[in-house]
């Protein structure tokens, strides 16, 4: 599947510069280089919208801590690594 795009000349000329430089090969490459890193943002997005609404659903069902207790042991945490790195 062909795809053409108009990326407008502020975009053209950085491609163009990117395969001028030797960077990238073709413009091809550019393309499948920045549609190859939107997937992984979105996969990312993915994953954290998964992770927030696992917690929402810990909040709602009442599986909490109170959070002095989670900033006390992230402090203890912090602060043996810091103590324990040469």
């Amino acid at each position: 599947m062909a795809i053409s795009a108009d990326l407008g000349d502020a975009l053209e000329e950085f491609v163009a510069e990117l395969v001028a430089s030797g960077r990238y090969r073709s413009k091809d490459d550019i393309l499948r280089e920045g549609v190859r890193l939107l997937q992984e943002r979105e996969q990312r997005l993915a994953t954290l919208d998964a992770s927030i609404a696992r917690g929402l659903d810990d909040a709602d069902a009442g599986r909490t801590r109170p959070s002095a207790e989670v900033f006390d042991r992230l402090e203890a945490k912090l602060i043996a690594r810091a103590t324990s790195t040469p």
